[in-house]
């Protein structure tokens, strides 16, 4: 088995491997180390198969665009399936079997399953050729339901279905990898999506991201409950190390900014430090757009080269900007929102420069300019339990099922509101005679428009807060402005 270093790779990995050593024991995986070895299969896992006699590899999750190192693999006698659901290119890999929707002679109808539920769908076809129990490929949804959360796939047709079944298997008999985490994290029963987005997610990619991917494998593939809660605290301190550099990165690139005053107007970002960590700078760009609203590209250094990752605004195809400054790259590849990119560090004013050149001739006026996308408005007297349980039964959410947004009117504050935790904002609120309260994360800024005791709009989601046992609705506040 031979998988990508992210949540959607180590998934599909571990639960393939997992199957299959039930049927044949002869079998392994191999992860690529992100720096060393990059995306996608590479020699050093084709060289690793050969020395270990494994004339049989499985891709998944990657593998459609790797046709000459497959052809190098089969000059040894090695074999490949491909599970992939990346866009193929021309030319298809000459492997013994392609599993991959968007090939353009597939015509399986669902076409945006993420990489573990292509790996299933194989599970799945073995159990129907063998005779074996479909319970064999379904004891593995809870990481199909935790690769569709974290691989952004559309969360409708086939991928709604698997997450809804992955969900009630993570709550009921879980792996034993993501029964360690949810415990680690202090997840409440029942797990929801967000749990897996915001909880397992980050923990299984900081493993990549910080170090060696191999351990996510080895989380879930434990047979014992202390084996799992070994690998979750190696990956948990990960996760640690990774939220400390993210913090002090996206700190130093603020101030960067800041010193910098013309980039202040300019309609893009690129910020380069050599001893900032390749780990993170695909999440510091994400956080510099939080502050500064514009595609933004932010390098480190990589060997003899400068290397990173570019992050885009809704509406704006960031690829097109990068491949428009390729005099300047050495490689580069992506797609519509996010990229990365390798250049000559003397080159990196030049990217710069040609990069806003590119951004401010083509970028609309509206593209830099946060939007929220607000689905309804309601006032206090419609936000009860009922309601709620309602909007519980159109889970699991996700990209093209969103979390509904509403919006209340002229609520005016208690008195009670105040800052928590030096930087998030605790709400308590009151429209006619009924007081809500409600947690904006990261919006203590916003304090200055509650206290005054003026009329106010709201903009948020509704969330279940559980305090001593007791279960109370809450805001949970994405925007405040005056009435």
């Amino acid at each position: 088995m031979f998988g990508d270093y992210d949540v959607d790779g180590t998934t599909s990995v571990a639960s393939m491997y997992s199957f299959i050593k039930k049927l044949h024991a002869e079998v392994g995986f191999y992860i690529p180390h992100r720096y060393k070895e990059g995306y996608g299969v590479s020699k050093a896992g084709i060289d690793f198969a050969r020395d270990n006699n494994f004339s049989l590899v499985i891709t998944l999750d990657c593998g459609i665009k790797s046709v000459e190192l497959i052809k190098y693999a089969n000059t040894m006698g090695i074999d490949f399936i491909v599970c992939d659901h990346h866009m193929p290119d021309e030319i298809i890999p000459d492997a013994v079997a392609v599993l991959n929707p968007k090939q353009k002679d597939c015509n399986y109808p669902f076409k945006e399953l993420c990489g573990c539920g292509v790996g299933f769908k194989l599970m799945c076809a073995l159990c129907e050729q063998m005779n074996i129990p479909l319970e064999n490929a379904y004891e593995y949804l809870d990481l199909v339901a935790t690769a569709i959360a974290a691989d952004i796939v559309p969360m409708n047709g086939e991928n709604r279905v698997l997450a809804f079944y992955g969900l009630i298997k993570a709550n009921t008999t879980p792996n034993l990898g993501i029964k360690a985490l949810a415990t680690l994290g202090g997840a409440k029963q029942p797990l929801h999506i967000n749990d897996l987005v915001f909880m397992i997610a980050p923990r299984v990619n900081a493993a990549g991201r910080m170090d060696d991917a191999s351990k996510a494998v080895q989380l879930f593939i434990a047979n014992t409950y202390e084996e799992a809660l070994h690998y979750a605290e190696l990956l948990h301190s990960d996760n640690t190390d990774r939220k400390e550099a993210d913090t002090d990165i996206t700190a130093e690139a603020l101030a960067i900014i800041s010193e910098n005053q013309h980039w202040v107007e300019k309609k893009s970002t690129v910020v380069y430090q050599s001893h900032w960590h390749k780990g993170v700078v695909g999440i510091v760009a994400s956080r510099l757009i939080e502050h500064h609203y514009k595609p933004t590209v932010v390098l480190t250094e990589s060997g003899d080269y400068a290397a990173g990752s570019a992050r885009s605004v809704p509406g704006f195809n960031l690829y097109e900007a990068i491949h428009a400054c390729r005099e300047y790259l050495l490689a580069y590849g992506g797609h519509f929102a996010a990229a990365g990119l390798t250049l000559e560090k003397h080159n990196v004013d030049l990217f710069r420069n040609k990069f806003e050149e590119v951004v401010s001739a083509s970028i609309r006026q509206e593209h830099l300019i946060p939007e929220i996308v607000i689905d309804a408005e309601i006032s206090f007297k419609e936000i009860t339990t009922s309601f709620y349980n309602i909007l519980r039964q159109m889970e699991p959410f996700g990209p093209e099922n969103m979390t509904p947004v509403f919006i209340v009117r002229k609520v005016v504050d208690t008195g009670y509101s105040k800052i928590v935790k030096e930087n998030h904002l605790r709400l308590v609120v009151k429209q006619d005679d009924i007081t809500l309260t409600g947690i904006g994360f990261n919006m203590a800024d916003k304090f200055a428009l509650v206290k005054d005791r003026q009329p106010f709009d709201v903009v948020f989601k509704i969330d279940e807060n559980e305090w001593n046992g007791q279960k109370t609705l809450q805001l949970r506040i994405e925007d405040i402005k005056a009435s």
